[in-house]
């Protein structure tokens, strides 16, 4: 374990005549939330960091580590890792002392430290409990990119709720491949892949999922055009890989407009979370939330909170004997949802990030024809995310006609020509795309 400063701040592992101080910090900040002996809390923790990390009554704990934030010698911050046997590292707790909160970052000093040793450790993911009414704390840990998992009510103390809150640690490559769009549901094209994706995803779960169900899915489709929720009319989007139905939405408004999606399908990670990013574009006009019924696998649950879904319900046997249905739900209106999101491959989210890429190139999707210039624009890779404004859009009849008037490295900055920038730009696009229109988003950060 060793120091890491910034400025005049150092962390530093704690040392024996630190007790006091972490002792009287934790006293003062937890009473408000959390009911207990803190001071018997303090000395447990305390004393398993001074003893190398030891933790003797700790059932899953595999060690326990204590470091310290100091302003020119002075204390003014703590922070306590628990390493788990499952491969997490748990905060309990990060606390600043109140004359040094929101100054000098030593709070963001803290996390990055605590964050670096779990990786060091070989962490895959980092969490923490935060007091719901401890707004600053919660806001502070959001803003480091945790998210928020689930509430607990009067959890460690009666009329104090508690949020849990994680962060994965495992840098991951992003949308590097395979190139998945999302698409209005084409009859003709992608009846029968779709019909086999829905059957081989749902009908182990749902009762009553099969051909006529799907013929019945189609049939509502066709209704979409009467704008009337008493047809129970679909809307369906397909996610499209190399010509292949990797992935099926269907969408029903209901009264009082949320909207139910089912099917949400997918035979990939890729294409789930490319159905859950674009949806939220492309349904906003038709009511006010979405929810979905479905038996998730685990990234499907980290998929969804991660953009925003919140668990509703818990259906057991609900629509077959032996499976227990979730329902999900993402509210449009919530803080942060008018936020547009687009998927992007991982080099191009690097090129933009670092200002090297100022130009972004789609082709004439429906959500793509709803973004506007000025509009915020959060680009998605991975667990990774940025976000952008818009400054322009500009639209030209195709690729050629695109680079003769845009500066293409620009667009494709790892190019080194502009014919290799069209050659990459078709590879991703084919000719049946291209011909919905290409349009040129001049972004900023």
């Amino acid at each position: 374990m060793t120091e890491a400063s910034v400025s005049n701040i150092v962390v530093r592992p704690a040392r024996a005549d630190d007790f006091d101080f972490v002792a009287d910090l934790m006293i003062r900040a937890l009473t408000p939330f959390y009911d207990g002996d803190h001071y018997a809390h303090a000395r447990r923790i305390f004393d398993a960091h001074i003893a190398g990390g030891i933790d003797r009554v700790g059932q899953f704990s595999a060690g326990q580590y204590m470091f310290i934030a100091e302003s020119d010698g002075r204390q003014v911050g703590v922070i306590h890792v628990v390493e788990k046997k499952q491969g997490t590292v748990k905060i309990s707790p990060l606390i600043v002392d109140t004359a040094y909160r929101g100054k000098m970052g030593v709070g963001s000093m803290l996390l990055k430290h605590a964050e670096d040793f779990a990786r060091s450790l070989g962490a895959r993911q980092i969490y923490c409990t935060v007091a719901e009414p401890n707004k600053k704390a919660l806001g502070f840990f959001l803003r480091k990119g945790f998210r928020i998992t689930g509430t607990a009510k009067d959890h460690y103390k009666i009329g104090i709720d508690e949020h849990m809150l994680y962060k994965q640690l495992i840098d991951e490559a992003g949308f590097d491949s395979p190139n998945i769009s999302v698409v209005p549901f084409d009859e003709s094209q992608h009846a029968d892949g779709a019909r086999a994706l829905i059957l081989s995803q749902m009908s182990g779960d749902f009762d009553g999922v099969d051909s006529n169900w799907v013929d019945a899915l189609f049939a509502g489709y066709r209704r979409m055009e009467s704008g009337d929720v008493n047809t129970k009319f679909k809307i369906i989007f397909v996610a499209e890989c190399d010509g292949r139905v990797v992935g099926v939405a269907g969408a029903t408004p209901k009264k009082g407009r949320p909207i139910k999606l089912m099917p949400l399908v997918a035979s990939s990670e890729a294409a789930f979370e490319a159905l859950i990013i674009d949806l939220q574009g492309l349904l906003e006009d038709y009511g006010h939330k979405l929810y979905v019924h479905l038996v998730p696998e685990p990234w499907q649950v980290a998929c969804l909170q991660r953009h925003g879904w919140s668990l509703e319900g818990v259906f057991p046997g609900g629509y077959a004997p032996n499976s227990v249905v979730q329902q999900w739900g993402f509210n449009f209106n919530k803080e942060g949802a008018s936020v547009r999101k687009m998927r992007i491959k991982k080099p191009y989210f690097d090129a933009i990030m670092e200002g090297c890429k100022t130009l972004e190139v789609r082709v004439g999707y429906n959500s793509i024809k709803r973004l506007k210039a000025g509009g915020l624009l959060q680009l998605e890779t991975g667990h990774t995310s940025g976000v952008v404004r818009i400054k322009s859009i500009r639209i030209y009849r195709s690729f050629a006609d695109m680079l003769s008037s845009e500066v293409w490295q620009q667009i494709v900055p790892q190019a080194k020509s502009e014919e290799e920038a069209l050659r990459l730009l078709r590879k991703i696009y084919p000719d049946h795309k291209e011909r919905l229109g290409v349009h040129v988003i001049e972004v900023e950060k």
